[in-house]
């Protein structure tokens, strides 16, 4: 049977679009598991008002999300952050693929930090292999971040700059134990907002497993419990 996803690209390129939609193709024709209901919008006053309709109804399962975006005419939603943090309050179960041509660690890190999405790919490292990569790595097990932001995420992590307090409170109550499913009472967030922290220290400390063991030490070995 086959996953039926609904899809926005949120893209003001048309080339760039046409490259999105491709990779969702791909997919569909070359796994019959997937399907994908693709609706495009090119501004910030078409993104928001296509949002608010979706959370009154059906939502949306996936978004690619450009961020340099001209501004929304009433200036509310100045560039793509801005409508990202808007569609984490009107849609938080959709999953947000962020696209980028900036290359900035820090402006990196502060995008990471005020959608985390689950998914970054910076404009550059895009070819056709890494949109499908993405694309099911978003469906299946995200996050995925292109190759520049990974090695973004690294400077600062070794500049001691990305590890919040949250991020290793959550490192604590693992080492001692702690279920997941108890994690939200004691650290004030949602259990789908920490298992995308789990997983991106994953990809930060270079976790290959799924299991939290090899994070856990790493993180003793870096002093981060």
């Amino acid at each position: 049977m086959k996953q039926n996803h609904s899809v926005l690209i949120i893209e003001d390129h048309p080339m760039i679009s046409k490259a999105y939609i491709s990779a969702f193709d791909h997919i569909s024709d070359t796994n019959g598991k997937y399907q994908f209901k693709i609706d495009l919008v090119g501004n910030c006053d078409d993104a928001i008002k296509f949002i608010e309709l979706a959370a009154d109804t059906n939502g949306i399962d996936i978004i690619f999300l450009d961020i340099s975006l001209p501004p929304s005419s009433d200036g509310q939603y100045m560039s793509g952050e801005d409508l990202g943090i808007r569609i984490n309050e009107l849609l938080p179960q959709s999953k947000i693929i962020v696209v980028t041509s900036f290359n900035d660690n820090y402006r990196i890190n502060n995008i990471l930090k005020s959608i985390d999405p689950d998914g970054f790919l910076v404009k550059n490292d895009i070819e056709s292999k890494e949109l499908i990569n993405a694309i099911l790595d978003v469906i299946n097990s995200p996050p995925f971040y292109s190759q520049t932001v990974l090695v973004s995420i690294r400077k600062l992590f070794a500049a001691g700059v990305f590890l919040d307090k949250i991020d290793r409170q959550l490192l604590y109550e693992l080492s001692i134990g702690t279920k997941m499913t108890d994690l939200p009472d004691i650290l004030m967030m949602s259990l789908r907002g920490l298992h995308k922290r789990k997983e991106q220290m994953k990809v930060i400390f270079d976790i290959k497993d799924s299991e939290d063991r090899d994070l856990i030490i790493k993180a003793k070995e870096k002093g981060f419990i």
